[in-house]
């Protein structure tokens, strides 16, 4: 642990979000002295981000418990463009009314994790559509295309890997990193934001704005990211066999969203507890440390804390009650769940219309494993029909951690 003078870089340092800084010591002078307005930005290509993106959050969480401002950037002008960081294929145009709606959705988790208002410490959410929006082309080449040379951009890792694979990259691509640059400066400018953050492969393209400030304006500016989030196993963070674990409650169900973190490696538990979550970190300690089978109250605090922030206290109660219910045999309101007609449905189409298979070909692959059981009961026969049988409800479980209900 390095001897922070300010509470947020203390802070970021012992629960694990520093992986680079442009200046850390004078970045921890400035914190200690004033209050920090920072930003960090979110393109708006879905109607909800996803876990991967909660470590960001998080961050601009830590930002404001300890006395300083979050702003919030969504990318409404560089979600034309799509970022091409870690991508191969140039990301499909969206129209401005799906833009905009995507911002609104987003909004809402946000809107649980910090506080919004007018105060010095105070959340803002901005959207760079309305400056780079209103940008003139020649304008964009003179005041800020001047600052950047081919010969270095060719160097960043978001062009360079995507050159290397032989992949193509539109032009339009190419000058995602100018424009992420001149927010900054414009941030800078209209808000006094000192400080960006991201993730480690956004490393360049902060860099390109704390350099562009200075460039043009002579403003010290700051950079921070953190580490690449991986699961122990080497996953990326946020997904997993079935798709993205999505953060807001439309986009997946609160009993899948904390039955992903109830799932979590033994070796994550600590970290996630850190990154993720409010508990002191003498507590943590004490969960970290517990051993064998232990480790799942660990576990279950993580799904627990975890859910109660993100999708509210009420939803991290009903999906505990719902998993323990489940476990026991019972039903579970909060599970994922198909309707059909009163001739039912084919076991290995219900299991991949639950998600629990990506086709029916896997599914009845899972099937003749043993693996799919209908009320508890495992069920070989691929062909079998799921009907109603004296009741309205039927469990299906693909294993010990995938349960869904089947009405008719």
């Amino acid at each position: 642990m390095n001897d922070f003078a300010s509470d947020l870089m203390r802070v970021l340092d012992q629960r694990g979000y520093i992986h680079q800084a442009t200046d850390a010591a004078a970045l921890d002078a400035l914190a200690a002295r004033q209050v920090v307005p920072a930003y960090i930005g979110f393109d708006a290509t879905a109607p909800s981000l996803h876990v991967g993106s909660l470590v960001q959050i998080m961050m601009l969480r830590r930002l404001q418990q300890t006395g300083h401002k979050p702003i919030v950037l969504m990318g409404g002008g560089t979600t034309r463009i799509g970022d091409p960081t870690g991508r191969d294929e140039s990301r499909t145009m969206l129209s401005d009314t799906d833009i905009d709606a995507n911002i609104a959705s987003i909004r809402t988790v946000f809107e649980k994790l910090l506080t919004f208002g007018n105060g010095p410490t105070d959340a803002v959410m901005v959207n760079n559509q309305d400056w780079l929006g209103t940008l003139g082309y020649i304008e964009m080449l003179q005041k800020v295309g001047t600052h950047f040379t081919v010969n270095r951009m060719l160097t960043f890792d978001s062009v360079r890997l995507r050159l290397d694979r032989e992949q193509p990259m539109t032009f339009l691509e190419f000058n995602y990193m100018i424009l992420q640059g001149y927010d900054f400066r414009h941030l800078a400018q209209v808000m006094g934001a000192r400080l960006q953050m991201g993730g480690s492969d956004q490393w360049g393209n902060i860099v390109n704005g704390v350099e562009l400030g200075r460039r043009m304006d002579g403003t010290e500016l700051f950079g921070l990211t953190t580490p690449l989030l991986t699961t122990a196993d080497g996953r990326k963070m946020g997904k997993t066999a079935s798709g993205a674990v999505w953060l807001n409650d439309d986009q997946l169900p609160a009993y899948d969203f904390w039955q992903f973190w109830r799932n979590a490696d033994d070796r994550d538990v600590g970290r996630f507890l850190r990154l993720f979550t409010d508990l002191p970190l003498d507590r943590i300690a004490e969960l970290e440390a517990l051993e064998g089978s232990a480790i799942n109250e660990a576990k279950t605090v993580l799904a627990d804390e975890v859910t109660a922030l993100v999708r509210g206290t009420d939803a991290a109660l009903a999906a505990r009650r719902t998993a323990e219910e489940t476990f026991a045999g019972g039903g579970g309101e909060e599970l994922p769940a198909i309707s059909v007609g009163a001739e039912g449905i084919g076991i290995a189409a219900a299991c991949t219309a639950l998600g629990f298979t990506a086709s029916n070909k896997e599914a009845k692959r899972k099937i003749a494993e043993g693996a799919v059981r209908v009320d508890d009961i495992a069920i070989a026969d691929p062909g079998h029909m799921i009907a109603p049988a004296g009741g309205e409800i039927m469990k299906l479980s693909l294993g010990k951690k995938k349960h869904g209900l089947v009405r008719f």
